[in-house]
């Protein structure tokens, strides 16, 4: 057995969710269980420098955790070719320089969501990393969650027969900053810094239904800003330029339609902050972010429409909760064991910078269909002919 210990660049992992879920519960996880062990036996080991640009947020971070390197200078951190891997979760705008910069120095790429701010720049991102011939990955984090990982074996096992329809419902009410501290950054809601509920979730949606329901073809959104103005990490009053809900209808290539609702702006009486209630003809089933329930159809309730009554149903009986038959791990960690494989031992990883793209696209879209109030197709992004000319025009016009 051979230890492969293996640079990781992790470029703004001061924040909240790049510090919890990919520093601390990923890197610093798998360090501490001993690595990641490959197909042959052999056991990488990530090494993490920090890089950002606040040396004081870097140290104090690093001091925390015991992690050893950090530094303000990415250059540096690029010509070092202990660093094989490039991980992106800055501010969405900040993303495709970085990246850019990381490609021309070779480095396999790991890239938090959305991947770029607009499609063009995404599938650009992917077709450079392509033509050099770097492995390149997007988070898609939701496919690892214990909930979604067993609506999905209901799919694959066909417990629901033909599926009609789905419904998901996402959020819960941000504080203003007035009445209460606010759990989200302001820059949220402002949409010159790349806020916006639609780039946020709409790049989730994406990834979430192409794998358990078809390729989605066409979108119906509109997009709010419900509050106009909040308070910002300052005190200071600032105006909501950003939409801070989407509530979507997708169609899938497998004639699915689905529905789903997000919103800053909600208060939650449901079982999660996330649920997915998919119905099907032979049975339903919901789906939170750690447990599912389902539904055959021979137990659903004889319903009757009478609101002259007290309802006589309580229609929480009758739904079965699954049981946990594995042991689920941190749904970021999951796939960064994968990536870590793939850049490593060259073992199978699908989700590439082009389902990035694919997420950016749908967010697009969706902005576009709430300014025009239309439907709008959802075309595939690259065919073979579209790919093999983009490769041409990167090969004549390097960026």
């Amino acid at each position: 057995m051979s230890e492969h210990l293996i640079g990781v660049i992790m470029n703004g992992v001061t924040g909240r969710m790049g510090t919890n879920q990919h520093l601390v519960r990923s890197i610093l996880a798998i360090r501490e269980q001993g690595g990641v062990r490959l197909g042959n036996g052999d056991v990488v080991i990530p090494d993490p420098i920090l890089v950002g640009r606040n040396l004081d947020k870097l140290s104090a971070l690093a001091a925390a955790h015991h992690v050893a390197r950090f530094t303000t200078d990415l250059d540096a951190a690029l010509r070092d070719p202990f660093n094989r891997i490039y991980f992106d979760s800055q501010a969405t705008d900040c993303r495709a320089p970085s990246v850019r910069k990381a490609i021309a120095a070779g480095k396999a790429i790991y890239c938090e969501k959305p991947i770029a701010v607009d499609t063009g720049t995404a599938v650009a991102l992917y077709a450079e990393c392509e033509a050099a011939g770097l492995k390149n990955g997007v988070v898609q984090d939701k496919l690892w969650l214990p909930g979604l990982r067993k609506l999905k074996g209901l799919v694959d096992a066909g417990f629901f027969g033909r599926i009609l329809s789905v419904r998901g419902e996402f959020g819960y009410w941000v504080f203003d900053g007035v009445s209460q501290p606010a759990q989200r950054p302001s820059w949220n809601y402002r949409k010159a810094d790349g806020g916006g509920m639609a780039i946020d979730m709409l790049c989730h949606w994406r990834y979430v239904i192409d794998n358990l329901f078809g390729n989605v073809t066409a979108v119906s959104c509109l997009c709010p800003t419900h509050i106009s103005e909040r308070r910002d990490e300052q005190g200071r009053m600032y105006p909501c330029t950003a939409d801070d809900a989407a509530y979507a209808t997708f169609e899938t290539d497998r004639g699915i339609i689905l529905h789903f609702n997000s919103s800053w702006c909600v208060r939650v009486r449901r079982d999660d902050l996330l649920t997915l209630q998919v119905d099907g003809t032979k049975g339903s089933a919901v789906a939170g972010l750690r447990d599912c329930w389902t539904q055959r159809a021979e137990d659903a309730p004889w319903a009757v429409w009478n609101p002259d009554v007290p309802q006589p149903l309580n229609f929480f009986e009758g739904w079965q909760k699954m049981p946990d038959t594995a042991t689920y791990d941190n749904a970021f960690k999951v796939q960064w064991e994968l990536f870590l494989k793939h850049v490593v031992n060259d073992e199978p990883f699908t989700w590439t910078l082009l389902e990035g793209a694919k997420g950016v696209q749908l967010a697009e879209k969706g902005l576009e269909s709430s300014r025009k109030r239309a439907w709008l197709r959802i075309e595939p992004l690259l065919s073979a002919s579209g790919w093999n000319e983009a490769r041409r025009e990167l090969k004549a016009n390097p960026r």
